[in-house]
């Protein structure tokens, strides 16, 4: 089920009905404070609303003033072992600090920790990790992984509670995609509190995104989920374009253009994976929502893909291209992009109008085609 409380990380709801945030974490040191912003902007262009920054040392914590007052979105402090940097992250105004009660130092310094967000207002994220669950935990994970992340999770929310501290959001995740998606459901039924979804140490683009489409996607679809990370070993600009790609995909949040492209076949004229990706590179360009097909030919690619604003149709030497279901022009096959984005760039000067039309289905001639 959807989680009942609300938290305010600097300003972006999260949990309690409000829309999916998409959070990332830098891969820079923290205290080279430049480098750090200059990825958070790059990251904030990319449409994040949360970023989160490793604060292992106190050159990290000195680095966090400048940081916070020139982050375009919230900053999220990473603390493990040491309350100390927790304590003084949110002296330097951070948004959030993500914790793990069970290695933090003890009862003691977890109540000095959250009797300093009680003081400052500060929300934290609290949870288990399949990679480093407590010692007590670690001998179930083999028969119950599940379970184990599970109950994990609960023991830290049980130390919040008893300090009557509820300010919190909480992941259990895993880098086993049928184990993450496990555990999140029986959280769910079990906290009234936001869960932060995420498949850990995903992977490389390609497969990591797979198994995060799958983990988060199955999760978000089932109403479990209130904010997200796509952990991937890639520049974390390409964790945002994952996570929207999930959220366009299930209709819940979108993020700039969205491209539709057939795959390839033996009755194309042209290089449909050429031709998309320099489409797609040239959409990255755009904040406005809006949807292009890219078709190899005009035997079935325009019909399919008739719903959208714009698109081409490739051929042997000239395809097509067509707007909200119409047929445009007939243009030479080297001109297709170019006049494409001509047509985008108009129709955005003209205010973005959509024709009422009901769901149709463009039928093209073939051009240099088989049908």
């Amino acid at each position: 089920m959807a989680s009942e409380r609300q938290i305010s990380v600097g300003g972006v709801l999260i949990g309690g009905g409000a829309q999916i945030s998409v959070q990332s974490m830098t891969t820079t040191k923290t205290f080279e404070a430049d480098a750090t912003l200059a990825q958070i902007v790059r990251l904030a262009e990319a449409g994040v609303d949360i970023v989160r920054v490793a604060v292992p040392g106190l050159p990290d914590v000195a680095a966090l003033p400048q940081i916070v007052a020139e982050s375009p979105v919230p900053i999220v402090a990473d603390i493990h072992f040491n309350a100390s940097l927790a304590i003084r992250a949110m002296d330097a105004g951070v948004a959030a600090v993500r914790i793990n009660p069970g290695n933090i130092g003890g009862a003691d310094k977890v109540r000095m920790v959250v009797r300093k967000a009680q003081e400052t207002g500060t929300p934290m994220r609290i949870g288990a990790n399949s990679g480093s669950l407590p010692e007590h935990l670690r001998w179930t994970a083999t028969a119950d992984p599940i379970g184990a992340l599970v109950k994990a999770a609960m023991e830290e929310v049980e130390v919040l509670e008893e300090l009557e501290f509820h300010d919190f959001k909480i992941s259990v995740k895993s880098t086993s995609v049928p184990v993450m998606i496990g555990a999140y459901r029986a959280l769910s039924q079990l906290v009234p509190y936001p869960l932060h979804l995420g498949v850990t140490e995903a992977g490389t683009l390609v497969t990591g995104a797979v198994k995060s489409s799958i983990g988060i996607g199955t999760l978000l679809e089932e109403g479990i989920g209130d904010t997200i990370r796509v952990s991937l070993s890639v520049d974390p600009v390409e964790e945002v374009r994952v996570a929207y790609d999930i959220l366009r995909a299930l209709g819940l949040r979108h993020m700039g253009p969205e491209m539709i492209s057939c795959p390839s076949c033996g009755r194309t004229n042209v290089e449909v994976h050429e031709l998309a990706e320099i489409v797609e590179t040239r959409l990255r360009g755009y904040k406005e929502h809006f949807e292009v097909a890219v078709m190899g030919c005009a035997v079935n690619g325009p019909g399919e893909a008739g719903d959208a604003d714009f698109g081409i149709a490739g051929g042997r030497d000239a395809g097509h291209i067509y707007a909200h279901g119409e047929v445009l022009k007939r243009v030479p096959q080297d001109e297709l992009v170019e006049e494409l984005f001509a047509e985008v760039d108009r129709w955005i000067a003209d205010g973005m109008p959509r024709p009422e039309r009901g769901r149709r289905k463009l039928s093209l001639p073939v051009i240099g085609g088989n049908a």
